[in-house]
């Protein structure tokens, strides 16, 4: 889908020039920047991953652990 946004100049510049460094078109970098953004502002992403991690290293969450955590991952601003 296109779309056209403002972004001020520093932001472009910068964009331009990792777009140009790594070889990739600016939509990509763009989409990619808000991609990122996205999934680190999404609180069920977030717990997703964190769960993921518990999951990789073996370690089982105490369940009161669990609930205080993801109550204090919902009531936290990223």
């Amino acid at each position: 889908m296109k779309t056209a946004v403002s972004v001020p100049n520093d932001v472009y510049d910068r964009a331009e020039a990792l777009a140009r460094r790594e070889k990739r078109t600016r939509s990509d970098v763009y989409s990619a920047a808000l991609r990122e953004y996205v999934a680190r502002h999404d609180p069920d992403e977030v717990a997703a991953t964190l769960d993921d991690v518990l999951r990789q290293v073996g370690g089982a969450a105490d369940p009161f652990v669990a609930r205080a955590a993801r109550r204090t991952l919902e009531t936290t601003e990223w």
